[in-house]
C-alpha cells in the first residue's frame, strides 16, 4: 500500500499543485458594513448589480513552489489568471496571507493587477500547505442576472499537474475520499481474511484423522484418556472410542491375544508402567510420567509416614493407627487385584519389589472365616473403587493415581518421608511413587492411522495439557524424556 500510494501521489498527480476554491460567491447588499471595505475603496462608479467574490488559492502538492514553477513565460509578472464570465473586476484586495513572507510578491511591481473580466496573481513562492486568499467586487453592464459562472481560473505549474491546469479542490470538511476509497478497500481485506480464516477452521486440523479405536488397560489413567478422546472427536468429528479399562495387567494381556490372532488393527492399551515379560510384540511409547499417593480415611488422624513404617504396616507388623502416632483404630488395608498397574507400581517403587500379601476380606470390615489372623486385607478392581472404600471404611489405607485422589471427601493424601507426591519432589529424587504411563499397540501403527494420531495429541497438543490438569507430567517436559525417568 505505501508503494502504490507513493506511485500515485508522485507519478500520476504529480508533486506541484496548486489549488484554489470559491469561498465565497454572493450579492454585495450592504457594501458599508462589510469586514473589509478596502475593496470597494477602489470604486469609482455606481453599481449596478455587485457581487462578492472570495477565492482561496493554496500550495497543496507535496513540494514548495517558487517563482520558475508558474507555467508562463520568465518575462511575465502575473502566475495566475483568474477570470470571472459575464462579469467584470470592480475592486480587488488581498485579505489573508498564511505566510507573511508572502507578502512581498503583492508589492507594486510583483504583477498585481486587474483587467476588465480578470485578476493576475503574481508568481507567489508558496511552501507546501501555504495559502492566500482574494476578496474581488464585481458588477454586471447588462441588467441583473440570477446565475454567473464560476470563475475560470487559466495557469500551468511545472511538476507535471494534470492536464497543465490549476486544480480546482473542495473544501477540507469531511473524509476525502481517497481516504474512504482506502479505508473500504481494507475493509474488504480483513473480511476476506475472515472469511477465509473461518472456512479454513471449519475442516479438519493438521493431525485429525478418523476411523476406531478400542482403549484398554489402567484405571488410574482412564479418567485422562477419556478427557482426551472426546476433546479430539470435537477437533475430529470423524473418530470414535470405545473404552473397557479394567486395568493395566488385563489391557496388556488383551492385546498381546489381539495382536496373535491378527485383530489388533485399532486397538490401544495404555500402562501404568513396562509390559511383563513374554509379550514381544507390544511396542511402548511413553506418554506421561504419572504420579501416586497413599490416603487414608480422614479419621486416622495421620498424614505422614516413613517408608519404614509402610512397610511394616503391610507385612502386619503395624496393625494399629495408635502405634505411629494416630488414633486408636485398626488398620485395614485397600489395595488393587493382582495385575493392576497401580499395584505394582506400589511393590516395585514403595514396598522394594515384594509382593503385597493375598486378601483376607471381601467386606473391608472383618476377616473372613478360617482366614489367617492379621491386619484386614481386601482388594478392588478399580482406582475409583478403591478410594470409595478408604473413605468408607474406618481405618483404611490404600493406593491410587493423585489426580484421581485429589480433592476427594473424607481421604488424606499421605506424605511419604515428609515430602508430598509432586512433580518437583519426584524430580529431585525425594518422592518415590510414580511411575511412567505407556501407550502400546501391536507393532508400530500406521502415522495415519487414528491409534498414531492419538498418541501424538496426548504427547504435543492438548492432550498434554489434559494430563497436567490432572497433575501429572508428559514425558517430552521432563529431564530425559526418552526414559520417561526423574532425574
Amino acid at each position: 500500500m505505501p508503494v502504490v500510494a507513493a506511485l500515485y501521489e508522485f507519478v500520476v498527480k504529480g508533486r506541484k499543485r496548486l489549488g484554489y476554491r470559491v469561498q465565497m460567491d454572493t450579492t454585495a447588499t450592504n457594501v458599508v458594513e462589510t469586514d473589509d471595505p478596502g475593496v470597494f475603496d477602489q470604486l469609482r462608479e455606481p453599481l449596478v448589480d455587485p457581487t462578492l467574490v472570495l477565492l482561496r488559492i493554496e500550495n497543496n502538492g507535496q513540494t514548495h513552489i517558487d517563482e520558475d514553477d508558474y507555467a508562463v513565460l520568465h518575462e511575465k509578472k502575473a502566475g495566475v489568471t483568474i477570470t470571472f464570465p459575464d462579469r467584470k473586476v470592480v475592486g480587488m484586495v488581498v485579505t489573508e496571507l498564511s505566510d507573511d513572507g508572502m507578502r512581498s510578491a503583492f508589492e507594486d511591481g510583483g504583477g498585481l493587477a486587474v483587467q476588465k473580466n480578470r485578476i493576475l496573481l503574481p508568481k507567489v513562492p508558496m511552501n507546501r500547505g501555504a495559502h492566500y486568499k482574494v476578496l474581488a467586487a464585481l458588477d454586471t453592464d447588462d441588467g441583473k442576472r440570477d446565475f454567473y459562472a464560476p470563475p475560470k481560473v487559466a495557469c500551468t505549474i511545472k511538476g507535471g499537474v494534470t492536464g497543465g491546469k490549476i486544480q480546482e479542490t473542495r473544501s477540507r470538511m469531511g473524509t476525502p475520499k481517497r481516504v474512504i476509497a482506502l479505508i473500504g478497500f481494507l475493509v474488504a481485506i480483513v473480511i476476506a481474511q475472515l472469511v477465509v480464516f473461518t472456512q479454513s477452521n471449519n475442516g479438519a486440523p493438521l493431525d485429525c484423522a478418523s476411523g476406531h479405536v478400542n482403549v484398554t488397560g489402567s484405571t488410574a489413567f482412564a479418567p485422562i484418556v477419556q478427557e482426551a478422546a472426546k476433546s479430539y472427536q470435537d477437533l475430529c468429528p470423524g473418530a470414535t472410542f470405545a473404552f473397557d479399562m479394567r486395568g493395566s495387567g488385563e489391557g496388556l494381556q488383551f492385546l498381546d491375544q489381539a495382536g496373535r490372532d491378527g485383530k489388533a488393527d485399532g486397538q490401544l492399551t495404555f500402562s501404568d508402567g513396562e509390559k511383563p515379560s513374554g509379550m514381544p510384540a507390544l511396542l511402548p511409547r511413553p506418554i506421561a510420567f504419572v504420579l501416586f499417593t497413599l490416603v487414608v480415611n480422614g479419621d486416622t488422624g495421620v498424614s505422614d509416614l516413613t517408608i519404614d513404617q509402610i512397610k511394616q504396616i503391610y507385612q502386619g507388623k503395624i496393625s494399629n493407627w495408635q502405634e505411629i502416632g494416630g488414633k486408636n483404630l485398626p488398620i485395614r488395608l485397600i489395595s488393587r487385584n493382582p495385575g493392576s498397574g497401580t499395584r505394582n507400581a506400589f511393590q516395585r517403587r514403595i514396598l522394594g519389589g515384594i509382593r503385597e500379601p493375598g486378601t483376607n476380606s471381601d467386606d473391608c470390615h472383618n476377616r473372613d472365616p478360617g482366614s489367617p489372623l492379621g491386619v484386614v486385607r481386601c482388594a478392588r478392581d478399580s482406582t475409583d473403587a478403591v478410594l470409595r472404600t478408604v473413605a468408607d471404611v474406618p481405618g483404611a489405607m490404600g493406593y491410587s493415581e493423585l489426580g484421581a485422589a485429589t480433592d476427594r471427601k473424607g481421604l488424606t493424601a499421605i506424605h511419604i518421608d515428609g515430602h508430598p507426591a509432586t512433580v518437583v519432589e519426584a524430580d529431585h529424587g525425594t518422592y518415590p511413587f510414580w511411575e511412567t504411563e505407556f501407550g502400546y499397540t501391536v507393532g508400530e501403527p500406521r502415522a495415519n492411522s487414528l491409534a498414531a494420531s492419538f498418541l501424538r495429541y496426548l504427547t504435543n497438543q492438548v492432550g498434554a495439557d489434559i494430563i497436567r490438569s490432572h497433575g501429572d507430567r508428559p514425558c517430552a517436559e521432563l529431564a530425559n524424556p526418552q526414559l520417561c525417568r526423574p532425574t
